[in-house]
Formats: C-alpha cells, structure tokens, sequence
C-alpha cells in the first residue's frame, strides 16, 4: 500500500492552465521541472512512478526526517501514482490514462516507450490529440541519441564550460542543474506550442528535445561569431570581452558585490562615482568592447574605491548615482532581500509532512489568472488509488495490478 499522506490542501487551480491534464513519466530533471511548471498554473499532474523504484530526485541532495527536500519542490502541485510501464496490467492503463490526458512529458532514452508498446503509434492510436513531450540528453535520432544524457554533459558539450572559470583555469561546470533547468523552461514552452497548433489541426504531435540543444541557445551568438569570424570565445573569468569594468569586487567589510556596465552612460557614472572621471576622456572609453581591452586599469579603479566602503555604502552610493550594481547573496541572504520579498519570489507551503516549508514561488505574475502553489511533493503513491478510481477501474482490478506487481 502506498504511504498514509494528509489531504491534498492548498487553493483550487484557477491558472490558465486549468483543466489540462498532464502525465510525468520523466526524471531528474528537465522533464519533471517542465511538468512542475505546468502544475503551478493549474494543471492537473499525474507524477507516474515505479512501484519499487521511487524517482531518484527523492533522495538527492539534503534529507529532513528522512524525506528529500529537493522532492518536496520537483514534486508539488503533483498527484502520485506508482505504476510499472513494463508491466503488461501497467501498459494498459497508461493507455487508458492517456486517452483523457493533453500532455504526456517522459525521459526515457530512445526506444524505451517503443519496446514496451507505449510509442506514439501507440499513444495516438488512443488519443490523436495528445501532445508526447520526450526530453533526452541527445534528442530521438543521431550518433549519440543511445547514449545516456544528462545536464553536466550539456553544459561540457554546449561550449557552456569552455567558456566558464577563470583564463588560466580549467573549464568550469556550474554546481546546479543549469541545462536542465533550461530544458525545463523550453519543454514547458514546446508544450505550450504545440498545444496552440493543436486549437488549429485538432491533433496533437511529438515533441523532441534535446537537452544539449536549448543551452547552445542561451549561450548566444557563438556559432555566428565562429562561422563568420572564425572568432572563439575564451575564458575570461568574472570579465566581459564587449564592456568594462564588469566584475566582482570586496567591499570594505568583507561582502562581495558585481558591477555591470553594458550601457555607456552607466560605465560614466560608475567612473565619476569612483572619483575616476578622467577616464571617461580616453577615446578607448566611448564604447564597450574598447573598454574591456582596459579592464585591468577600469577594475582597479572600481575595485579601490569599493575596497575603502562597507557594502551598504558602496550599494547606497550606486544607487544614488544611478549606477548598476547588485549584493552578492548566498541563499541566507536571498531569503531576506526585499526585493524578493516584495515580489513574494520565495512563498510559504503548509506539508503535512514537514508543516511549513519555503521554497520558490512560480516562475511569473500572470494579472488575471495566476498561478499557485496547492501542495508540496507528496510520498510515493500517495493518490494511486484515487486516481485509478477516477480512471474507472474497480477495486478488484486494483487489487489485482498490486497482485501483479504492476502498481
């Protein structure tokens, strides 16, 4: 039996994406955070997983009375159902799931779905309208589509880490799941646009997206500059090759803050702030990408000045002076800062199994019909019955797939 849990609580869905119903096959962690995303603003998510293999972001990262925190935020806004796709019992009533169901986001590596009778023919057979969202590391066709991906090798592929750490340092992988996260953000707008075809043709289709691909993207013009200049972005630590003084700089009290100076008129009044304001004369300072040639002199002057002021004077004077600069916080901190405080960034969640939790609000503010937060992420198979009750199946069938080893 799955584990007792309290009421599923919080307000009723009332995003735009109100009766959709979505089904998360997928794991850590670009798929599931999509499925999050489309939870948050209303749809109804159906967190599949295996009946004796839990999805492993239950055990990433911190634990609080033997429950995984990271679950408590990829998981919210999901109903749980345990279910083995392998299973002849499973394969049906996924298919029976799917048949009343938009959106269908999973993980698996190429020909996973296909092998156990669940691929798009499959799927489609049961419900032309469904749109199959199928997140890899390499996409569906290719040389590497059969390798095993995921985010780390993304970040190294994409040009991401080639491009991180310090000029004489090796390359740098972020210590978070960047590429994911990005994927994430893309398969939830992929859905989204194939939801919007589907109000036109009344069918739905396949979407196929590679984890490597959407980094390569945020990453910026690269290919361009490589393709018609030959040109090869390198290294440059905190450092911008198109603008100075761009960096991080300690303040007098022992805080860290960055500085950022992409406009012209910012970089002067960052340079007259400092007491620097001959600088502003130098003809190599009328644009940014001259001024980063002189990013040592520029970095010098920023950084003295700062390094003789505590920091809420250095962010006080900025201010003042109309000039960009921003703290840089640990997660102490962000969870103080009024700003995200004034957004409601970070938001409370009442768990029946921890009580109160803080964790990240959804991603926007939609004026209208926002979105919300209903529950955190709820114990393995939690809502199995009640949602295969819902389905139609009686209790002697459920107690049959238990028999079966299916659910």
């Amino acid at each position: 039996m799955p584990p007792a849990a309290g009421p599923l609580t919080g307000p009723e869905p009332a995003g735009p994406l109100t009766g959709l119903k979505v089904v998360d096959l997928a794991t850590l962690f670009a798929g599931p955070l999509a499925a999050t995303m489309l939870g948050d603003f209303g749809a109804d998510v159906i967190k599949v997983e295996h009946p004796r293999r839990p999805d492993p972001s239950r055990g990433h990262g911190p634990a609080k009375d033997g429950v995984g925190l990271w679950w408590k935020l990829l998981g919210r806004n999901k109903r749980n159902l345990t279910l083995d796709l392998s299973a002849p019992g499973g394969r049906d009533v996924l298919l029976e799931l799917a048949a009343g169901t938009d959106v269908i986001v999973e993980n698996f590596r190429p020909g996973t779905l296909e092998r156990w009778g669940l691929g798009p023919e499959e799927l489609h057979a049961v419900n032309p309208r469904l749109v199959l969202a199928r997140v890899t590391g390499f996409g569906q066709f290719g040389p590497y589509a059969h390798r095993p991906g995921f985010g780390t090798l993304a970040e190294a592929m994409s040009g991401f880490a080639a491009i991180t750490g310090e000029p004489d340092g090796p390359p740098t992988l972020p210590p978070f799941g960047l590429a994911d996260s990005i994927a994430a953000l893309a398969t939830a707008y992929a859905v989204m646009a194939a939801l919007a075809g589907r109000e036109r043709t009344g069918r739905g289709q396949v979407v196929d997206l590679a984890i490597i691909e959407p980094i390569l993207t945020v990453l910026g013009p690269q290919p361009l500059w490589y393709d018609q200049l030959g040109y090869v972005q390198p290294r440059t630590g905190n450092r911008s090759r198109n603008n100075a003084p761009r960096n991080t700089y300690r303040t007098a009290d022992g805080h860290w803050v960055a500085v950022s100076t992409s406009a012209q008129s910012v970089a002067e009044r960052v340079m007259r702030l400092v007491g620097r304001p001959e600088l502003i004369e130098e003809p190599w300072f009328a644009a940014g990408a001259t001024r980063a040639e002189h990013g040592e002199e520029l970095d010098a002057a920023v950084g003295h000045w700062i390094s003789r002021h505590d920091r809420d004077e250095v962010l006080d004077a900025f201010e003042k002076a109309e000039a960009a600069v921003a703290p840089i916080h640990d997660v102490r901190e962000v969870m103080e800062d009024p700003q995200y405080r004034a957004l409601g960034t970070l938001t409370e969640v009442d768990d029946p199994e921890l009580g109160p939790l803080r964790m990240q609000n959804v991603l926007f503010r939609l004026s209208g019909t926002p979105g919300a937060i209903r529950w955190a992420g709820r114990p393995h198979g939690a809502d199995t019955e009640e949602i295969l009750t819902g389905l139609g199946l009686t209790g002697a069938r459920i107690a049959a797939l238990r028999d079966q080893g299916a659910l």
